[in-house]
């Protein structure tokens, strides 16, 4: 009797988180029933044998993840290409499915993958590596997988836009948050409005560092930045913000557990991204009750729905009235938060592991079939 197997590929993940160990710690737990093999570094595979021993967790090179930079990058895709399919094959694996979308390409073993954004080729000079991977190794990986998961409606278009997919071929499947981490603490508002994520040009920090700078009475607030600061990129936000007479805190890495107190603390989180695949610390804000501005563009108005301010990310003066807004209004602040704390309840990583799982048993079932 031919047997239903499938293997899960995470040799890709690192042991400093990122979006993408988020989402394999949150969704993979909830595949449970379909009894995976997963493949996963040697780095992180004891915490994961601790977080969950009842799964068939084998180990995979500690080389390959982001830790170890570029190197660790192109030795996975080697590894993917020659290895994966040898592990898959071993394994006797019906379905292989890859939380990132990276496959060996021509293998006899169906995938699916998950797809997040398209910010390389917006953002990105033709010239790099990144660029590259993304200009022709993704498009293959899309079209030969047998289905790709897509975290929001604007990755689907782009993958429509830039590689042709069709629509049948994907997945709408939103992330969902820590419910037990990210919540309302009721905690006192502090002088400060808040960014939380990476520091890179999409990000768009100049312009809100501008629009900062036009509100009244800006001396009296801080903007902070929380998250890992680029070498390249964070000096001349700090340059910018000592040019425009900003009281500006940039507190690096902070303490996952940490989170929460920081964001409820904060007047609003501003977010102007001029692309996100999906945008997770505005869903984090809104289940803490902070309000939220953000970008009228790609999958931000997804996630926010009428739960925030949506800008125009390349308006200056249209970012700094939607900050002076809520600084001056207590009942807009109000307002926001209730939205938020609502809209919020809509995601979970319990829906995101669930419709997953659906996606995946279709196409194990597909598979034996034929």
């Amino acid at each position: 009797m031919t047997i239903d197997r499938l293997v899960i590929n995470l040799s890709y993940l690192s042991q400093r988180p990122t979006g993408h160990t988020v989402y394999a710690q949150n969704v993979i737990p909830h595949l449970r029933s379909l009894s995976p093999t997963v493949l996963i570094g040697k780095a992180v595979l004891p915490e994961w044998k601790l977080a969950h021993p009842d799964l068939d967790l084998q180990p995979t090179p500690t080389n390959l993840n982001p830790d170890y930079g570029r190197k660790g990058h192109i030795r996975r895709l080697f590894w993917t290409q020659f290895q994966l399919s040898r592990q898959a094959r071993k394994y006797q694996a019906s379905l292989l499915f890859s939380p990132i979308p990276e496959i060996p390409l021509w293998s006899r073993t169906p995938s699916v993958v998950t797809l997040y954004d398209f910010i390389p080729y917006r953002f990105l000079k033709p010239k790099t590596s990144l660029f590259k991977y993304y200009r022709y190794y993704i498009p293959l990986v899309l079209k030969q997988s047998k289905h790709i998961i897509c975290i929001s409606e604007a990755t689907a278009n782009d993958a429509i836009e830039f590689c042709g997919i069709e629509a049948k071929k994907m997945t709408v499947i939103p992330l969902g948050y820590d419910q037990q981490n990210f919540r309302f603490l009721d905690l006192p508002t502090q002088n400060y409005v808040l960014y939380l994520g990476r520091s890179d040009t999409y990000k768009n920090l100049d312009r809100a560092l501008r629009a900062f700078a036009q509100v009244p009475n800006h001396q009296d607030y801080e903007f902070w930045i929380a998250g890992p600061p680029d070498p390249r990129y964070t000096p001349l936000i700090q340059g910018l913000a000592w040019d425009l007479g900003i009281k500006i805190k940039i507190l690096d890495y902070v303490n996952y557990k940490e989170l929460p107190v920081l964001i409820n603390h904060a007047i609003a989180l501003v977010f102007p991204s001029l692309w996100e695949g999906f945008g997770l610390p505005i869903l984090e804000a809104m289940a803490c009750g902070t309000p939220v501005i953000t970008s009228n563009v790609s999958s931000m108005p997804e996630v926010a729905g009428d739960a925030a301010i949506l800008v125009d990310p390349t308006n200056v003066s249209e970012i700094a009235s939607a900050i002076a807004s809520i600084i001056a209004d207590t009942s807009l602040r109000n307002d926001l938060r209730s939205r938020g704390l609502q809209r919020a309840k809509q995601f979970s990583w319990a829906t995101t592991g669930q419709q997953t799982a659906d996606v995946l048993k279709r196409y194990l079932r597909q598979n034996l079939n034929q």
